[in-house]
């Protein structure tokens, strides 16, 4: 479905990010996309989206393919007229909009009937926001995370790229929100593309997971055979070597020759 190949981006001509990054999500999976802060992930994400260029962002080297054509250079709202929806880190839905009226905003670039069916297709995966009529930006952190997740939804979308979506969650929600996000996948069939810092939460609703380092995929297998690499599980699970004593100490080329 999704085909990122050998991409590199660059930020103001000058900072290079991506350097010949390459994934693939097929039709019907969650795949996962793990690694540190600063590894390149929310960039992924953007470039796949078309929204580089509003931070001044480009694809410099590969290409993009979303069901067999490129889209790497097209408008955003014509990518997610194509299917593509991105999640963004932090919500950003629009505060000062009642939770219904965000749901509509999903669906501005729709043609078609049925709005109202799929406000109450939302609801039936997040019934609490039927019962916010006041103003989102007074939403809970969880109740704003799945006000997102349904304006995505009210795209119709193909694929979800979704951008650490248990930012900022009690751990209680966390596995609320990722319930959702496994019984749309598995019930409405939308192929997913998670981002996310929680690597055990994401690898548990994966079938398939990839690790970044420093703008390159530097490992990638299904989800099991990565929650069971030990060097997974050392830097990103929580785990730890016999002779690591802190994640401090591991410089990030260390890591590396380790993946390689």
């Amino acid at each position: 479905m999704l085909a990122v190949n050998n991409i590199e981006v660059v930020y103001n001509d000058v900072i290079l990010v991506l350097r010949g990054l390459s994934l693939e999500v097929k039709q019907g999976a969650i795949v996962a996309l793990l690694g540190a802060n600063g590894a390149g992930k929310s960039t992924t994400l953007k470039a796949i989206s078309g929204l580089l260029k509003t931070e001044e962002g480009r694809v410099t080297r590969g290409e993009v393919r979303f069901q067999g054509e490129r889209i790497d250079g097209v408008d955003p709202h014509m990518i997610v007229r194509r299917g593509i929806f991105q999640v963004m880190e932090g919500r950003r839905i629009i505060a000062d909009m009642t939770a219904l009226e965000n749901l509509r905003l999903g669906a501005f670039t729709r043609r078609d009937g049925g709005v109202k069916a799929d406000i109450d297709m939302v609801y039936s995966y997040f019934p609490r926001l039927k019962e916010r009529t006041g103003l989102a930006g007074y939403l809970s952190g969880g109740e704003q995370q799945m006000l997102a997740i349904g304006r995505a939804l009210m795209a119709r979308p193909k694929l979800i790229l979704m951008d650490e979506p248990s930012m900022g969650l009690s751990p209680m929600l966390v596995q609320e929100v990722f319930g959702i996000i496994r019984r749309i996948n598995q019930e409405l069939g939308v192929t997913m593309l998670l981002v996310e810092q929680n690597a055990r939460m994401a690898l548990s609703v994966a079938s398939h997971g990839y690790v970044m380092e420093q703008g390159k995929i530097v490992l990638d297998g299904t989800a099991d055979e990565l929650a069971n690499n030990e060097d997974v599980k050392e830097f990103y699970l929580g785990g730890h070597g016999a002779d690591r004593k802190s994640f401090k100490s591991i410089k990030s080329y260390k890591r590396r020759k380790r993946w390689l």
